[in-house]
């Protein structure tokens, strides 16, 4: 078969955008095709646009807190409009930069539509411009990222929710905002929104909040939101929704007991489904798992040789990150030595609650059921003399050391810029340093890393 590209890549998103460079770079032949805007969820509904307005949030909360320091602001009051303009923005200037790239590389074609398999080595572009084209090429790329998933539950649809995408753009603070969802994504727009101004109500099925984390986490992020002024339901399913005016009631099951939740504003923050669906998968042969999403083995190859799945569609750890290392691991299989994997990679993420939560490694409960032995040292974050310094004592450091080699074999910050300081141990993991080389280092003071130092004295 005569291929019109050497390389496809089904979606522009940060694994796809870097690879799409990579292979024009070498010279081949690339098509890059988006259905809707270049840089993924990262760039236009992920990190950017919420880490933007979770800024934003943190100066209403600063500016309220300003008492406490002896600065007088009177009344806080936020102007969504504003800050959703700051955000489009942001974003805006990310996402043309990217475009801009991508139209004036060599060898690289950036198409918009929407693609689709005809068998293992052709697809398919409806262009957003009109028209349909087919292309070909040896080696084919899923990119397409994925999208917030909904919850079968009555009525839902018919009253109208929001999703992690939508809530973005409202204008105008809601006035109570019911979050259907506690872990990470509900997480960080409940406290965002409860800093906007909002009342905010989180309804949780499971038995605590972020329940990936290790209990005491999950307790201590539920104190913080507590004494945030957001409602907590725990072990609650919602069973009907409806809307009454201006008002969206939700029917709650809590631990056996009936209720109803009434709120101005309602968020459906579930979790994500991939885009698969339109791909006809089938046509190429490719096998896809649960909810859709494509399987690949650790070398990111699919059923089929020659298509490969990068990023969030083929499930796994969902950040960025980690779809740029799918892209650097393919690079290295196809133009190195080909040993790459995807295999006991670390999987550092931040959660970007204030304090943040950074985690990298084991988690207790991950150790404890794989029988690894480990020595634990802890610490609050009121031992931190610059937590006391800015007033922000709350939460924990945490970190798990292997008893024989002195290696810190995971750890959880909850503290004031907690993904900067998990980072930091991170890189001494990478490196093969002993917990000792940080208890005994010497760190700028008053800095919270140089906390290290009472940590690793802190062995429970």
């Amino acid at each position: 078969m005569n291929t019109d590209y050497d390389a496809i890549i089904i979606g522009a998103g940060q694994g796809g955008v870097p690879l799409a460079h990579e292979f024009a770079g070498r010279g081949k032949r690339t098509l890059l095709v988006e259905s809707k805007h270049i840089g993924g969820t990262c760039i236009n509904e992920g990190c950017t646009p919420t880490k933007t307005m979770v800024a934003s949030a943190r100066v209403a909360y600063l500016a309220r807190r300003a008492g406490d320091f002896g600065v007088s602001t009177g009344e806080v009051s936020v102007d969504l409009g504003k800050v959703r303009a700051r955000k489009r923005d942001i974003v805006e200037s990310f996402r043309t930069s990217s475009l801009t790239r991508a139209k004036d590389t060599e060898n690289l074609t950036y198409l918009e539509g929407e693609a689709r398999f005809e068998d293992r080595k052709r697809i398919t572009v409806a262009r957003d411009d009109g028209g349909t084209e087919t292309f070909t090429a040896d080696l084919i790329f899923i990119n397409t990222g994925g999208r917030p998933r909904s919850l079968p539950v009555s009525g839902l649809e018919e009253a109208g929710y929001l999703t992690s995408t939508t809530i973005m753009e409202l204008g105008e603070v809601p006035e109570h905002l019911v979050i259907l969802g506690g872990s990470y994504i509900g997480g960080e727009f409940g406290q965002m929104f409860r800093r906007f101004g909002s009342r905010v109500t989180v309804i949780e099925v499971g038995d605590r909040l972020f329940s990936k984390e290790d209990p005491d986490v999950s307790d201590a992020v539920l104190g913080i939101f507590q004494e945030d002024g957001i409602d907590v339901l725990l072990e609650a399913s919602a069973k009907q929704v409806t809307r009454s005016g201006d008002a969206v009631e939700i029917e709650v099951d809590v631990a056996g007991e009936t209720r109803t939740v009434s709120g101005s504003h309602l968020l459906v923050a579930i979790g994500r489904t991939p885009n698969t669906e339109d791909l006809n998968l089938e046509a190429a042969g490719v096998e896809t798992l649960r909810h859709g999403y494509v399987k690949t083995n650790d070398r990111l190859e699919t059923s089929v040789p020659g298509i490969y799945a990068i990023g969030d569609v083929k499930g796994g750890p969902m950040f960025t990150h980690i779809s740029y290392d799918d892209y650097r691991i393919v690079r290295d299989n196809l133009f190195g030595d080909g040993g790459a994997s995807i295999e006991n990679r670390m999987v550092p993420f931040t959660v970007f609650i204030d304090p943040q939560l950074g985690r990298v490694g084991l988690t207790e409960t991950a150790a404890r059921e794989a029988g690894r032995e480990y020595d634990l040292y802890k610490m609050d974050m009121s031992y931190s003399a610059r937590a006391l310094e800015t007033d922000e004592p709350r939460g924990f450091m945490k970190a798990l050391v292997d008893p024989t080699t002195d290696q810190i074999i995971g750890c959880a910050i909850l503290a004031p810029e907690g993904g900067e300081l998990m980072s930091a141990l991170q890189i001494a993991m990478m490196a093969g340093l002993p917990y000792t080389e940080l208890h005994e280092g010497v760190f700028t003071h008053p800095t919270f890393a140089e906390s290290f130092n009472t940590l690793f004295a802190m062995k429970q």
